[in-house]
């Protein structure tokens, strides 16, 4: 792609992922942007203009390049042919491996975000990545089964990270023995939540019934 007409969130997207691999050794920060941008061909004062909020803002876009990179290798007809297990296993793993080249940038990273002030930001790209994946497992949920799946698998990811951060085993074994634990835990919740819902799908509603006291049909 020629960068010299790009739109800043070309350059973004482009950037992102070379700023990551030079932070694992100079940090977020603007050497590490820089050397992208070096590498690129681009003006560093662009580049500066490009990311505003500092190393966040970086963390934030080269999360968005996994979420695009995941969705590559995952395209929807290789994931119909799984069941929902194994397509949320599947597409936790890529990321893994998306950001395996890059552990030490993602630990630095993951300190950055564990700052207190930093602390609604995480949460929301935490959120974004777990939405990114059940979007692409093909879930359609608008209800508050929408917001459970996402937060639970949100609190999988982030926890699976943690131990892949730590994780010296064999091509990350431990980590995808821990995801896999996890991943059952979440099929055993929503199995349970599916039971419990068909079970009182028709029971009496005591607001329904006061509202009928209330507005009496007609």
């Amino acid at each position: 792609m020629d960068l010299a007409d790009a739109t800043l969130d070309e350059l973004r997207a482009a950037l992102a992922p070379i700023v990551a691999a030079n932070a694992a050794f100079d940090g977020w920060n603007v050497r590490a942007l820089d050397a992208a941008a070096d590498s690129l061909g681009v003006d560093r004062d662009v580049a500066h203009v490009t990311f505003p909020g500092g190393a966040v803002e970086m963390i934030d876009a080269w999360f968005a390049s996994v979420d695009a990179e995941m969705a590559t290798r995952l395209p929807p007809e290789m994931l119909a042919a799984m069941k929902i297990r194994a397509r949320i296993t599947a597409l936790v793993e890529a990321r893994l491996d998306i950001l395996a080249p890059h552990r030490d940038a993602l630990r630095r990273a993951v300190s950055i975000l564990a700052m207190p002030q930093n602390a609604l930001r995480a949460a929301r790209l935490g959120w974004r990545s777990a939405d990114a994946m059940w979007r692409l497992a093909g879930d359609t949920a608008t209800d508050y089964n929408h917001y459970t799946k996402r937060g639970l698998l949100g609190t999988v990811y982030a926890a699976t990270i943690a131990v892949f951060l730590q994780d010296e085993s064999d091509a990350h074994a431990d980590t995808r023995a821990f995801l896999a634990r996890r991943i059952e835990n979440i099929m055993q919740f929503e199995k349970a939540k599916a039971g419990f819902l068909s079970r009182t799908e028709h029971r009496p509603s005591l607001s329904r019934f006061i509202g009928r006291l209330r507005y009496p049909v007609v």
